[in-house]
């Protein structure tokens, strides 16, 4: 299991992964789950994954030949599609195909495989978007309304970003949230764990103007998770029952 978050905010965009991947108690690993695609002053793409990691791996080292490869045009990589809309689309046109060969040799065993996909990120002149890539390709779009979109174990994480993020949310604001969304998330489910990956990307910076990983000893995110349970135990008592 895991946790990936992104918000959408007028400011710029804020995105999170866990690094934990299990296939049972007894077999539990750390893998990368955000992926980073930029050209300085062109275009800044962030990819995170959920799911079989047999496709997220596939699809992105699929997505990483293309864009690397100097004769790929717009249709095959991500690096010189014209819209975060088509990068969404061949990002979900990759995932699709792989989740089916897959999938068929899974069959054989009895078994499944499928994964989906945050995608998010901006190109010069265009607007900044996000997408949740499911398994067959299709995808939803973050909007005013739901500024915020979440893959893996997301439950425990989403009260808190219903209630604090709006569109105006600052940049600082919307960091402080997801981490707090993911130490919720970490504390109910021992699937998702740490370290942790966060990207920050500015409305029109087309780069990663922040990035940064955090482990588990990592004094500033225990500080933020003791204050959020002191302030949540605070509030409790505070709060008159019926």
């Amino acid at each position: 299991m895991t946790y990936c978050v992104g918000l959408l905010l007028k400011a710029g965009m804020v995105l999170l992964s866990d690094t934990r991947t299990n296939a049972g108690l007894d077999n539990i690993a750390t893998y990368r789950k955000m992926f980073t695609f930029v050209t300085p002053g062109e275009r800044a793409i962030v990819i995170m994954t959920a799911g079989s990691l047999s496709v997220t791996q596939t699809a992105l080292a699929r997505l990483t030949e293309a864009a690397e490869d100097p004769d790929a045009d717009e249709t095959r990589s991500i690096l010189r599609a014209p819209s975060m809309l088509a990068v969404a689309e061949m990002v979900g046109a990759t995932l699709a195909d792989v989740t089916a060969e897959i999938s068929e040799k899974m069959e054989r065993m009895h078994q499944s495989a499928s994964a989906s996909l945050i995608v998010a990120g901006q190109r010069k002149g265009r607007p900044m978007r996000m997408f949740l890539v499911y398994p067959e390709g299709n995808f939803i779009e973050a909007t005013e309304d739901t500024p915020y979109l979440q893959i893996g174990e997301h439950k425990y994480g989403k009260p808190i970003l219903d209630r604090v993020i709006t569109p105006e949310t600052t940049l600082a604001d919307a960091e402080k949230a997801v981490l707090l969304s993911m130490d919720s998330t970490l504390r109910s489910n021992l699937s998702v764990g740490m370290p942790l990956d966060l990207a920050v990307i500015e409305e029109g910076g087309l780069e990663i103007s922040r990035r940064r990983r955090i482990e588990a000893s990592d004094p500033h995110f225990a500080r933020m998770s003791h204050a959020w349970s002191d302030a949540l135990r605070d509030a409790f008592q505070k709060i008159e029952g019926v």
